[in-house]
């Protein structure tokens, strides 16, 4: 008995995992991100919205890419969480290089 309740209990499991819609968003932000500090602001602000799997920001390349769970969040959703911190967001296309512009970085308002 204890060896049936056991692998039902493991299947359960199995197919509770099985079931999640993960999907990746890869934004650009107006203002652009310039330090660690633009980074830190996003991460510890983007992190806590519901459904949010990871964040990962890339200075050089001028993108944040998201890993979300499609089942308790939306692009919508997310890109709307960009402008609680005052920043607007658009999606990078597959490929895309997105344009650096060189900022004073000692004038930067998340340090």
């Amino acid at each position: 008995m204890r060896k049936i309740l056991l692998f039902l209990a493991v299947m359960f499991m199995a197919l509770t995992g099985f079931g999640k819609d993960i999907k990746t968003l890869v934004l650009t932000t107006t203002p652009q991100m310039h330090c660690e500090s633009c980074e830190n602001k996003i991460k510890n602000n983007i992190r806590f919205e519901k459904g949010i799997k990871s964040i990962e920001t890339d200075i050089s390349a001028q993108t944040v890419t998201i890993v979300y769970d499609a089942d308790k969040t939306t692009e919508e959703a997310i890109i709307q969480a960009f402008s609680k911190i005052n920043y607007t967001v658009r999606k990078v296309s597959e490929g895309e290089k997105v344009e650096h512009h060189n900022h004073d970085s000692s004038k930067c308002g998340n340090m």
